[in-house]
């Protein structure tokens, strides 16, 4: 050992988790994988469902993701947080990773409960958040970094559904990790965007070689199809599905003509 500092990592998954797969879970373990080759040591990995707020097309209620993930990850060393998921409207991503990461920073400011969103513990919150890039690491040296899939990066490009300045803070404040497959090229999209161009040294690309097709939205149509989804997902997450009954036709169908909430905000703010 050369008496070099290892940086620490809690890594933080954002999405719908509509249902959570095993390749949910699989992202994590390809993320730790990475990093600690690259010299960092991960402590943990969280899992953060999105809230109802969302307007997703066919996104059932948080608390069934909630428990779904729970379910998941239970006696493993990633967790599940329900900040998110239960704010009554839509919170951006970088809103999220700053709540967590200014948990990291003054925990002991941090006795959340729903309502932690308001204005006053919000403004509480903020007062430890420090926005420079030189920064990125909290009081004891640990690093938040936001792991995702291909997706999440190339939407980056999508207009009206990221703030420029959420995925400038994103990248060049706390950094990303991105699982990519076979016939993905992130590597060509940043490429392509100045913006991840700038921020590069903060995207880590991890390449799953071994094919797993897995996704939410196959395993939600087989299960309204009377399917299997067995060894797709974690066997308590499938039964919870079938105890509750979830993924039907009708659920399906919610938030159907629904306009997705950044592109509502978003697109409201450019016209206002």
């Amino acid at each position: 050992m050369d008496g070099t500092a290892v940086t620490k990592v809690v890594l933080l998954a954002c999405g719908s988790f509509n249902p959570i797969t095993n390749m949910h879970l699989r992202m994590f373990e390809l993320a730790r994988d990475h990093l600690e080759d690259s010299g960092y040591q991960v402590l943990k990995g969280i899992i953060s469902p999105v809230g109802d707020g969302y307007k997703k097309k066919g996104l059932i209620e948080a608390k069934h993701r909630l428990e779904m993930a729970r379910l998941a990850s239970e006696n493993s060393w990633i967790t599940v947080d329900s900040w998110e998921g239960l704010q009554p409207d839509w919170v951006e991503t970088a809103k999220v990773i700053r709540h967590y990461y200014n948990e990291m920073m003054a925990p002991e400011q941090n006795n959340d409960d729903v309502d932690t969103v308001k204005y006053g513990k919000k403004r509480r919150i903020e007062e430890y958040y420090v926005t420079s890039s030189s920064s990125m690491e909290n009081r004891d040296g640990t690093r938040l970094m936001l792991l995702c899939g291909a997706d999440v990066l190339e939407s980056f490009g999508i207009p009206n559904l990221w703030k420029q300045e959420d995925i400038e803070e994103i990248l060049g404040f706390f950094g990303l990790v991105c699982i990519t497959r076979a016939g993905n090229e992130p590597l060509k999209f940043i490429h392509q965007s100045d913006t991840l161009w700038k921020h590069r040294k903060n995207i880590h690309i991890v390449q799953e070689w071994v094919t797993n097709e897995i996704s939410a939205t196959h395993v939600r149509r087989a299960l309204r199809r009377g399917r299997s989804v067995r060894y797709l997902l974690p066997d308590g997450v499938l039964n919870y599905i079938h105890e509750h009954h979830l993924y039907s036709e009708d659920s399906e169908q919610k938030n159907a003509g629904v306009v997705l909430a950044p592109f509502q905000r978003y697109s409201d703010a450019s016209t206002s």
